[in-house]
Parts: C-alpha cells; sequence; structure tokens
C-alpha cells in the first residue's frame, strides 16, 4: 500500500520539476522490476506522492514507461552525437563514439536496460522508439563514415549500424563480467577493436571515380 496518507499534504513543485522526480522515480522502480512487475503505487511510493498526483502527470504505466523511454533514447543520442563531433582527428572520434555508449551503459540508474533490456519489446509502441533509435544511431555514424572515406552510402549505413550494435554489446558485457577491469580500460580496448576496423579503410579524398572498387583492392 502506499505510504502516503490522505492527511499528508505532498509538497507542491512546479510541474517540470513534479515531472522529472517521478521520472526518475519510475526509472528505479522499472529497472528493478521489469515493466510488467511493476505498480503505479510502487511508483508513487518512490517518489513519495500519492497515486492521484502521479496521474495527473501521466495517464497510465505504459505512458509513463513510453515518457521515460523517450528520455533516455534521447539521451543516449545526444552521448553518440556529441562524441562523433568531439574531435576533427578521426581516430579520437571513433574511441569517443566506443566510450559513449560505455559511459550510458555504467550510468548507475540502469537506464540502458530500458532500452537493451525491456521486457516490453513486443508492444508496438516500445518497438517502434527502439527501431528508430537503432536506425537514427546507425545514421549519424554512417553520415560520418561517409564524410571521413569514400565508402558509398549503402556500405557507410550497413558499418553504421554494425559500429552501433557491437558498441553497446561490449560495453553490456564489460558491465555483465568485467568486473577485473575498469570502464576506461574496456572502453579503450572496445575503441580499439573498432579503430582497427575503420582505420583501415581509405580517407575521403577528391578524384576517387569508384569508392567500392577502392575498398576492394586496398587502395
Amino acid at each position: 500500500m502506499s505510504s502516503h496518507t490522505p492527511g499528508t499534504r505532498v509538497q507542491r513543485m512546479p510541474r517540470a520539476q513534479r515531472r522529472a522526480q517521478l521520472l526518475d522515480a519510475a526509472l528505479g522502480v522499472f529497472v528493478a522490476k521489469g515493466y510488467h512487475s511493476a505498480a503505479m503505487e510502487d511508483i508513487a511510493d518512490s517518489a513519495g506522492v500519492s497515486k492521484p498526483v502521479l496521474y495527473q502527470h501521466f495517464p497510465g504505466k505504459l505512458e509513463l514507461y513510453l515518457a521515460l523511454l523517450d528520455d533516455q533514447c534521447d539521451h543516449l543520442e545526444t552521448l553518440v552525437l556529441e562524441a562523433l563531433n568531439s574531435s576533427e582527428d578521426h581516430e579520437e572520434r571513433v574511441y569517443a563514439t566506443v566510450r559513449a555508449f560505455f559511459n550510458f551503459v555504467a550510468d548507475e540508474g540502469g537506464s540502458f536496460r530500458l532500452i537493451y533490456e525491456s521486457d516490453l519489446t513486443n508492444d508496438p509502441q516500445v518497438r517502434h522508439r527502439l527501431d528508430a533509435l537503432e536506425a537514427q544511431l546507425g545514421e549519424a555514424i554512417a553520415q560520418r563514415i561517409v564524410q571521413d572515406t569514400p565508402l558509398p552510402t549503402e556500405l557507410a549505413e550497413m558499418l553504421g549500424l554494425a559500429m552501433s550494435g557491437a558498441a553497446q554489446v561490449m560495453a553490456r558485457t564489460w558491465l555483465a563480467h568485467g568486473a577485473h577491469f575498469s570502464k576506461e580500460v574496456a572502453a579503450q580496448a572496445a575503441g580499439h577493436l573498432a579503430w582497427r576496423g575503420i582505420g583501415t579503410f581509405p580517407v575521403n579524398r577528391m578524384g576517387t571515380s569508384d569508392p567500392a572498387t577502392d575498398l576492394v583492392a586496398g587502395e
């Protein structure tokens, strides 16, 4: 049962501040229990508010989950975009992009679980958001590859998706099994692996008539 009693006045907050507080509480509950086992009452208790206050901001559990998922997707996309624009040095950008995934996964709130370990992926609205995020991250990386190399767009898009997917898998693997070494060591090793791949492609240059042929020929 909710710890909030009818005679207790909930401290008033600006609406945006209250919403942020509720989302933070919801994140902890959803990460700990998963979507299906979490209850709105659990979230209200965690936030220290009554359920009516919670429902003033979110009409239901799914709407609350989707709002939280939107925030976390935006956060990850921002981290990756910042990394992709963090340096003019190609190698450093690759390392920074990989580190962005490690930083996101290492966040103490466990927000990455909503994106990569959600128990609600069969819901069409959740699936749409996750697919859109995957496409956006892959496209952002692909745009940089196109700028930096003579690779055709189709190949760059494939590599962008592959790099995004590999980076998040390596970051999650470190979190699950990497207790003997730090995030920095793991991210550096993962970045090295990524750079050893992408760094072998030719740097963009003027006058290339057939980028795909150059790639196959190793020029």
